[in-house]
């Protein structure tokens, strides 16, 4: 991931995403996206973004389980089970950066004294993401182009609700943000900054996925 971006370079990329076309979804997203917005509503909120940031995480660890089996039935052949083994490492870090944003998430509410229901927002979430992450891994396994695309729809969705939601409450630049995580996340000046840079992450996770639909290892052969 890149360093964290300063509060005046993140204001600048709000701009850029609220200015961006949102990426076209497929069936398996717009299903998502509509039974999030059916069971917690279209606009955004702190208690809907918890539920994003539990899904947000399985595409990755779907990902980094098929590859380790891959990786465990092409040993003979070193270089290629490198080379899945770089892709492992980067979709790690990438699942580590999606649950730092659910814990700071988590905290937001716990410190705002936000109430949440057990099974809107502990039960309906889990079964969520488990069914993500048998689509992304099944998707994975017939094709990764298809997964990778699935979760670079997910991530723009994301991206573009947050920045969305920073805009539409303003009183969130003069919230400070005190937090647990500063040494694991990085500091910033408020909590609108702070949200700002998860939807620049992201950014950035759309971006790599995306980048994996041209992986020569993923192109079908003629």
């Amino acid at each position: 991931m890149k360093p964290n971006l300063s509060s005046a370079q993140l204001k600048k990329e709000q701009t850029v995403t609220l200015e961006t076309r949102r990426l076209k979804s497929g069936i398996g997203a717009k299903i998502l996206f509509i039974t999030m917005d059916l069971i917690y509503g279209r606009k955004g909120s702190l208690r809907k973004f918890k539920v994003l940031e539990v899904v947000a995480r399985v595409p990755y660890i779907a990902w980094e389980q098929v590859s380790y089996i891959a990786i465990t039935h092409t040993h003979s052949n070193p270089e290629f089970a490198r080379d899945i083994h770089s892709e492992v490492s980067s979709h790690r870090a990438q699942q580590d950066n999606e649950l730092f944003h659910l814990l700071i998430i988590e905290e937001l509410l716990q410190r705002k004294g936000i109430k949440q229901g057990f099974f809107r927002f502990k039960v309906i979430p889990q079964i969520m993401a488990w069914f993500y992450y048998q689509l992304s891994w099944i998707l994975f396994v017939l094709r990764p182009k298809w997964s990778y695309s699935l979760n670079a729809q997910f991530e723009d969705h994301a991206e573009h609700e947050y920045m969305k939601f920073i805009s539409e409450n303003p009183e969130l630049e003069e919230q400070e943000w005190v937090s647990a995580f500063t040494t694991d996340y990085g500091k910033f000046e408020n909590v609108a900054d702070v949200l700002r840079q998860i939807a620049v992450d992201e950014r950035e996770h759309k971006l790599e996925s995306l980048s994996n639909l041209d992986n020569p290892r993923f192109k079908r052969k003629k």
